[in-house]
């Protein structure tokens, strides 16, 4: 693999790392419910989902070749970009009525 298509990678894992952790605050409520059995069921495929998403943006761009930093990029963008995204979790709370929730997040 040469360099461009490794920093093309690096930047789409990066992005990645954000979008997952949009779409983690956007499910929130669905992936740590009360009852165990819709917690695990959603929590099941929303891993799936996301990690057959990641192997099919890397076919596209490498032709499926993973290394280790790529995760480290997926992991960086998730925690720079996860306090800034938690305000959609936030706003949802609120336009749900649920106050009660919100104070557990602040």
């Amino acid at each position: 693999m040469n360099l461009k298509i490794q920093i093309i990678s690096l930047i789409i894992s990066f992005l990645y790392g954000i979008v997952f952790s949009v779409l983690m605050n956007i499910n929130y409520k669905y992936l740590f419910h009360k009852k165990w059995y819709i917690k695990t069921i959603v929590t099941f495929v929303f891993v799936i989902d996301m990690a057959l998403l990641f192997f099919i943006i890397m076919k596209y761009i490498n032709e499926g070749i993973i290394h280790y930093y790529f995760y480290i990029m997926i992991s960086i963008g998730f925690l720079i970009s996860f306090s800034k995204t938690k305000r959609i979790r936030k706003v949802k709370l609120l336009s749900n009525g649920c106050k009660k929730d919100l104070k557990l997040l602040i």
